[in-house]
């Protein structure tokens, strides 16, 4: 019984992922993003009880892969979708432009699966990352309607560029440090995720200090992790 525990947390992943879906279509990003994250955190545990009960199998790897496809790679672009709707009054070709963030993330995870390279740190932005800023953007917006990303949501320009920009960070070849802990992880390695540590926590206390909503937090982080990874493949470090 325990090779199904977790193809059952990884089931839930794919569950939070289909019913975010129908709540981004409500126009309830709010709900949408708390489901995308109940999502994240079953796609973090069904690895942790894969590894704990030696469960490993081809099936699960594969429910995997889909499950994501829908939490980190529909999901995000249907209330990225919803946003600019919502933003620009009306729909427009401009509104469909997001959910290419679906077609990037879908070939993201598939060569995720066949390449060999990624196993202790990722080639490419990882496609939880991806959804989870674009879904914090849209909780934030929807929770803040007032802030100046509202404003910028408002334009033509702001979420076709975001979408366009990520869906090339999924499909690039630029390395991101991995959180998949290894006895084997060098001395940078650690380094890099102490300083995003730090990021975190300082994006933290930026929001108390400024009564910002929390799902700043998780925005700002994602910003920073990115511009990190993209300074490192810069300079070489």
């Amino acid at each position: 019984m325990k090779k199904f525990i977790p193809d059952c947390i990884t089931s839930m992943n794919l569950l939070c992922g289909i019913i975010g879906v129908v709540f981004a279509f409500k126009g309830r990003p709010d709900i949408a993003f708390l489901l995308m994250l109940g999502g994240a955190a079953a796609d973090f545990f069904d690895g942790f009880a894969a590894r704990a009960l030696d469960a490993y199998s081809d099936m699960g790897k594969e429910l995997d892969s889909l499950s994501d496809l829908v939490t980190f790679g529909v999901l995000p672009s249907i209330m990225l979708y919803k946003l600019s709707c919502t933003c620009m009054f009306g729909e427009s070709w401009i509104c469909w432009i997001p959910l290419i963030v679906t077609v990037a993330s879908g070939l993201r995870l598939a060569k995720f699966n066949v390449d060999e390279r990624q196993s202790a740190s990722f080639l490419g932005l990882p496609t939880p990352a991806a959804a989870l800023l674009i879904g914090s953007l849209c909780y934030y917006v929807a929770a803040d309607p007032a802030c100046f990303l509202s404003t910028w949501c408002s334009g033509p320009v702001f979420i076709p560029l975001l979408s366009v920009c990520l869906s090339a960070l999924l499909l690039s070849e630029v390395p991101m440090f991995s959180f998949k802990f290894h006895k084997e992880d060098g001395a940078a390695l650690k380094s890099k995720r102490l300083a995003f540590a730090f990021i975190v926590l300082a994006a933290a206390l930026v929001c108390v200090f400024c009564s910002l909503n929390w799902s700043v937090i998780i925005l700002l982080s994602l910003t920073c992790y990115i511009v990190k990874n993209l300074v490192y493949a810069v300079f070489k470090i």
